[in-house]
C-alpha cells in the first residue's frame, strides 16, 4: 500500500479519513477475487466475530463457518461449556443449514418463539422418528390462536431432497423460492436451505478442519490458571486459541501467551494462536517473540467501548493497522484489525493497510444469529440487546464466583458500555446477509484496485487522506 502524495502523514488516521484511489484494472468479475486469508485459521473469507457475549454464540460460530468466516468463543464460557458448544458446531452440515424443529402437537406459540433464532424463518414439523411431515412459516401462523396445533397449520408438502444434491440442483428444484429440506438416507431431516441460502453454497467455500468440519475458536483470558484452560480447549477440539486481553502489550500477557504457546507445543497439535490487543509496531514484535501467529490490532474503537473517553488510551484504527500489518510482515506474524468498522468500506481498508482479517463485534450482534433475545422497541423495530466486554454487565458476569466486596470493588471500573439497542435492518437481518454485504463491498475494492486476492490488495492499494466532508460527499444523500 502506498499514500497517493507518497508522503506518509504526520498524523494517526481513522478508516473516515482515507480512501482507495481506483487504478488500472485486468480483474474483469468481483468472482475472480480470492478472498481467501492468510492468517493459518483456515478461514476462506477476511472476517472474524468477535469474542463478545452478545455476539458469539453457537448459531453464529456454525453460520459463519459455513461461509468461509470464523468465529471467537468468549473466554468467560466455561471450558466444559465450550466442549459442548464445539462438539455440536463440528457436528452440523457444511452445506445445509440447522432446521429449527417442533412436533405436530406443539403450539404456534412454540414456533413463533422459535422463528427469530434463524434467518430462514422456517421451522420444521416432524414425526417421532425425525422424519420431515411439513413446515411452518411467520405467515402460516398468522391471524390463528397461540395455542393452535402446528398440526393444523403446516404446509404439509415441502420439498424434500436428498443431503448430496448439488447447490444449483436445490436453487432450480424450488424455483428461488422457499426452503428444502434434507434428508438422510433413512428419510430424517438433516437440514434446511432456501434459495438463497443454495446460491450462497455455490460462492462460499466452508471453514473446514482437516476432517471436513466446521472450524471455530475460542478466547482465553491472561489471569487463572491459563495453562489449564488452554489445555482444556485444545481438547475440546478447538481450531484457534486467542489469548485476550484489553492491553495486550504488558508483561502478563506475554507470560500467558508462552505458557499457551508451551501447552499447544506439548500437545503436538497445529492450532493458531492469536493474541492482542495492541497498536505499536513494539507491541506486535513482543507478542510474537513470546509466540503468537496472529496479533489482534485495536484499543478503543469498538462501538461498546469507552475506552478513550474515560482513559484517553489508544489510536486511530487505521494507523494502528498500517503499522502493526509492517511489523507483522518483519515478524512473520498475521494481524486482525479489530473493532471500529461500521461499513464494507472500513473492512477493505484495513485488508489494504496489511490486514489478514477483520473482527467484527457489535455490526454482527444485530442479527438473528447473535445470541441474544429478539426484542422490539416502542415502535415494533426489532432489536438485541449489545454490551461491551469491559462494561459493568460483563465485569459482573465474569466475576460471579468472586466474593460480594471484590465483585463490588471491581464494578466501579467500567470501560464500555452496559445496555445498547442494536436494530435488525429488515432488508438485512441475518448473518449472512451483513457478510454478503462486506464480501460484496472488499470484492469490488479488489476490482478497482486491480487486485485478485488480499495480498495483491495490500501490494496495489493507493490511499489517499480527506477531510470531513470529503467523507460525507461519498455517503449517500437524499429520502
Amino acid at each position: 500500500m502506498r499514500f497517493i502524495d507518497g508522503h506518509r502523514p504526520t498524523s494517526d488516521l481513522t478508516y473516515d479519513d482515507v480512501f482507495l484511489v481506483p487504478g488500472r484494472s485486468s480483474v474483469a468479475s468481483r468472482f475472480d477475487v480470492d478472498l481467501t486469508t492468510a492468517d493459518g485459521t483456515g478461514a476462506t473469507v477476511p472476517v472474524v466475530a468477535a469474542n463478545m457475549t452478545a455476539v458469539a454464540g453457537r448459531r453464529m460460530a456454525e453460520t459463519l463457518a459455513r461461509r468461509g468466516a470464523l468465529t471467537v468463543l468468549p473466554q468467560d464460557v466455561a471450558p466444559e461449556a465450550v466442549a459442548e458448544i464445539v462438539s455440536w458446531i463440528k457436528s452440523r452440515h457444511p452445506v445445509w443449514d440447522t432446521p429449527l424443529v417442533l412436533r405436530t402437537g406443539d403450539a404456534v406459540a412454540d414456533a413463533l418463539n422459535l422463528l427469530p433464532k434463524r434467518a430462514h424463518g422456517t421451522v420444521v414439523v416432524v414425526d417421532d422418528g425425525g422424519r420431515p411431515v411439513g413446515t411452518v412459516d411467520e405467515a402460516a401462523c398468522s391471524g390463528v390462536d397461540r395455542f393452535t396445533r402446528l398440526a393444523d397449520v403446516l404446509d404439509g408438502s415441502p420439498v424434500m431432497l436428498p443431503l448430496g444434491t448439488a447447490p444449483r440442483e436445490i436453487f432450480e428444484t424450488l424455483g428461488g423460492r422457499g426452503v428444502a429440506l434434507g434428508l438422510d438416507d433413512d428419510g430424517r431431516l438433516a437440514g434446511l436451505l432456501t434459495a438463497l441460502g443454495a446460491i450462497r453454497a455455490g460462492i462460499y467455500t466452508p471453514t473446514l478442519d482437516s476432517h471436513g468440519r466446521l472450524r471455530t475458536a475460542a478466547a482465553i483470558g491472561i489471569n487463572g490458571d491459563v495453562p489449564t484452560k488452554a489445555k482444556a480447549l485444545l481438547e475440546a477440539g478447538v481450531d484457534v486459541l486467542v489469548v485476550d486481553t484489553a492491553h495486550g502489550h504488558q508483561d502478563k500477557m506475554i507470560e500467558a501467551l508462552k505458557a499457551v504457546r508451551a501447552v499447544v507445543r506439548d500437545s503436538g497439535l497445529s492450532v493458531p494462536i492469536a493474541a492482542g490487543n495492541v497498536v505499536t509496531a513494539e507491541g506486535v514484535r513482543d507478542l510474537a517473540e513470546a509466540g503468537a501467529d496472529v496479533i489482534k490490532v485495536g484499543v478503543g474503537p469498538g462501538a461498546m467501548c469507552t475506552t478513550r473517553m474515560m482513559t484517553g488510551v489508544g489510536r486511530p484504527q487505521f494507523s494502528s493497522v498500517l503499522e502493526c500489518a509492517a511489523a507483522g510482515r518483519d515478524h512473520g506474524v498475521a494481524i486482525w484489525a479489530d473493532g471500529g468498522v461500521r461499513f464494507p468500506r472500513d473492512v477493505a481498508l484495513a485488508l489494504a493497510a496489511g490486514a489478514a482479517s477483520v473482527m467484527i463485534g457489535s455490526w454482527l450482534a444485530g442479527t438473528y444469529e447473535s445470541p441474544g433475545d429478539l426484542l422490539r422497541d416502542e415502535s415494533g423495530r426489532a432489536y438485541k440487546e449489545s454490551f461491551g466486554m469491559a462494561s459493568k454487565r460483563a465485569v459482573s458476569a465474569r466475576t460471579r464466583g468472586d466474593g460480594d466486596f471484590d465483585r463490588a470493588r471491581k464494578s466501579l471500573f467500567e470501560e464500555g458500555i452496559s445496555s445498547s439497542k442494536q436494530l435488525l435492518d429488515p432488508g438485512r437481518p441475518g448473518v449472512e446477509d451483513v457478510l454478503d454485504g462486506i464480501c460484496s463491498g472488499v470484492r469490488s475494492a479488489c476490482t478497482y484496485a486491480g487486485a485478485r486476492s488480499l495480498a495483491e490488495l495490500h501490494e496495489r492499494a493507493v490511499v489517499g487522506i480527506q477531510t470531513t466532508a470529503g467523507f460525507t460527499e461519498g455517503t449517500p444523500h437524499g429520502l
